[in-house]
């Protein structure tokens, strides 16, 4: 209350003879100098503090479309070659269909290793494998090193391009492959895979990874299965750095072989990232011919002291990313799946980059899933982010229904540790 002056720094009790009073300043425009207050700090939370981002996108592919007077000369004149590329295509995957289907006809016990005349049979299938690398302009590949033995190392890890690398370690040493269990439902690509004994898992189900890592482990304990092969990043990259990996290669300490691949190239990406299956199909069709280099490393087992499976992946990851001399990121395929969820909710219309947020980091720092950080997204885009993905404060707080005042100014500078006036997905 004010006293009869209406003013609010008079005592409204005489002194009484003391020294001193208590007065209560009240002045709204005038804020502590600093930095700002943490709204959560009554909870125990200490500041928000994000690691900076990389300013890497694992997933782009360089060259989506055909650019430059050389390559648009390269592709009309190439054209012909490309419809004599997809008969011979056509042709290959035909007889390596008809093959394969007569090596497994009549098979029933499918949980043991594939007969040895069966095998043989599936090296027409091997053939024709080769064939169809040869129409995609593969016409040699480039190897450094060579293949461990089975028993030396049961288990393959490679990094993931492109969907080339699958056909050659099929034609190089037909392996047992850990696959989507989308894969299966492929016309003619579904039934040749069954002959690999393929282990479908389904990456969003705990059963099934439970699965896959136990067939894993039988797989690989018996000498008459093939090798076993693992794309421990679990999707497609440009190449130009390494994502985190997943542990089922690594789980049960079985010596591995990694293996790098690299696609060298100037004009053509040949990375299967934000491109299309078909756009890749022609521009590979209508190349003079694709580089491609297959380096097999070392053999690598965990150590004695240290028989776990994150520091057996961090080691495996380390080569092939020093091998590759690029770094290796805490991306994931959740981060993909943001990244093209992002582009529908925006309508194509958006910059990808402040969408990935290092999922594998983000699950082990604040156990996060993935699943979680889709229906985050939809908040997210429910603030209405501009093209470059950053949310102002009235964004921020009509999400929530909320109105401008001090304490909310507060919690919306709390989550923007840049402080520039926005906050981005990373920091929701």
């Amino acid at each position: 209350m004010a006293n009869s002056n209406g003013d609010l720094r008079t005592p409204l009790l005489p002194g009484g003879g003391r020294d001193s009073d208590v007065i209560l300043d009240i002045d709204c425009e005038r804020r502590p100098a600093g930095p700002p207050e943490n709204p959560f700090e009554f909870l125990g939370a200490p500041p928000l503090a994000l690691p900076r981002p990389i300013p890497v996108d694992p997933f782009r592919n360089h060259t989506p479309s055909i650019a430059g007077g050389y390559e648009w000369f390269k592709v009309v004149l190439c054209l012909p070659v490309a419809l004599a590329r997809l008969v011979l295509f056509g042709l290959a995957l035909a007889v390596g269909f008809l093959a394969t289907k007569l090596a497994l006809q009549g098979w029933k016990d499918k949980q043991s290793p594939m007969p040895r005349w069966r095998s043989r049979i599936m090296w027409v299938t091997r053939i024709s494998a080769r064939c169809i690398l040869f129409t995609f302009g593969y016409h040699w590949i480039k190897r450094i090193g060579r293949p461990a033995s089975r028993e030396v190392a049961p288990i393959v890890v490679a990094n993931h391009i492109s969907y080339i690398e699958p056909i050659f370690f099929f034609y190089e040493l037909f392996p047992t492959i850990v696959a989507s269990e989308s894969h299966d439902a492929l016309p003619f690509v579904g039934t040749i895979i069954r002959a690999m004994q393929v282990i479908y898992v389904d990456r969003f189900s705990a059963p099934s990874r439970k699965h896959a890592v136990s067939e894993i482990k039988r797989k690989a304990s018996c000498n008459g299965f093939p090798h076993v092969l693992l794309f421990p990043e679990g999707t497609t990259t440009n190449g130009r750095s390494l994502i985190s990996f997943q542990l089922g290669a690594f789980i049960h300490g079985f010596p591995l072989q990694p293996v790098v691949v690299r696609f060298p190239h100037v004009h053509f990406d040949q990375s299967w990232g934000n491109i299309s299956l078909m756009k890749l199909f022609f521009r590979m069709f209508t190349q003079f011919h694709n580089f491609m280099e297959v380096e097999y490393l070392p053999i690598i087992a965990p150590l004695e002291k240290q028989k776990n499976a994150v520091h057996f992946a961090e080691r495996t990851g380390y080569a092939m990313a020093s091998a590759l001399n690029v770094v290796q990121t805490s991306h994931s395929y959740g981060d993909l799946m943001l990244m093209t969820k992002a582009l529908e909710l925006a309508k194509d219309k958006c910059s990808t980059s402040n969408y990935m947020v290092e999922m594998a980091w983000v699950e082990s720092s604040f156990s996060i899933s993935t699943s979680e950080a889709m229906e985050l997204l939809d908040r997210f885009f429910s603030m209405h982010p501009d093209s470059n993905g950053r949310v102002k404060i009235h964004g921020f707080l009509s999400a929530f229904g909320l109105g401008l005042c001090p304490l909310f100014e507060k919690i919306f500078g709390y989550f923007d540790v840049e402080k520039e006036g926005a906050i981005t997905f990373r920091q929701v």
